[in-house]
């Protein structure tokens, strides 16, 4: 069986630009998508911490070292320039995987440069074998 779990996170970056006529997307700056492994196309989840809007949507490559937080088409209208965002991915992962995989959290400045990069802990074996009893 696979478990869906956060494969990595953008954490508090702050949205630049809202193109609501644009195709839908959020373009990102390549830098945030190196450090969170996150890549064009994957799906992400947008949690908005100013307003408590979520949306999914996927990735287009901004431009590199520009900061650009861009959420594009009818999302724009859950978010606003200024606000901040959490970008959220997942994975899915066999129950080995699962033991040894870190998920990884990219803390953004308030110009959506990278403040520091969080590996989170592995489930490990011990939680896999809790998962297994429920």
């Amino acid at each position: 069986m696979l478990r869906e779990v956060l494969f990595a996170k953008i954490h508090r970056a702050v949205v630049t630009h809202c193109s609501p006529d644009y195709m839908g997307s959020i373009t990102i700056d390549p830098v945030l998508l190196d450090a969170a492994g996150m890549v064009v196309n994957e799906r992400v989840l947008v949690a908005d911490c100013n307003n408590g809007h979520r949306f999914e949507t996927y990735i287009f490559e901004g431009v590199r070292g520009s900061g650009q937080i861009q959420v594009n088409g009818a999302a724009a209208n859950l978010t606003g320039i200024g606000h901040h965002v959490i970008i959220l991915a997942f994975c899915q992962l066999t129950p080995e995987e699962l033991a040894t995989f870190r998920p990884k959290a990219v803390i953004c400045t308030e110009t959506n440069g990278v403040a520091q990069i969080i590996d989170y802990p592995a489930a490990g074996a011990a939680g896999i074998a809790d998962l297994s009893r429920r």
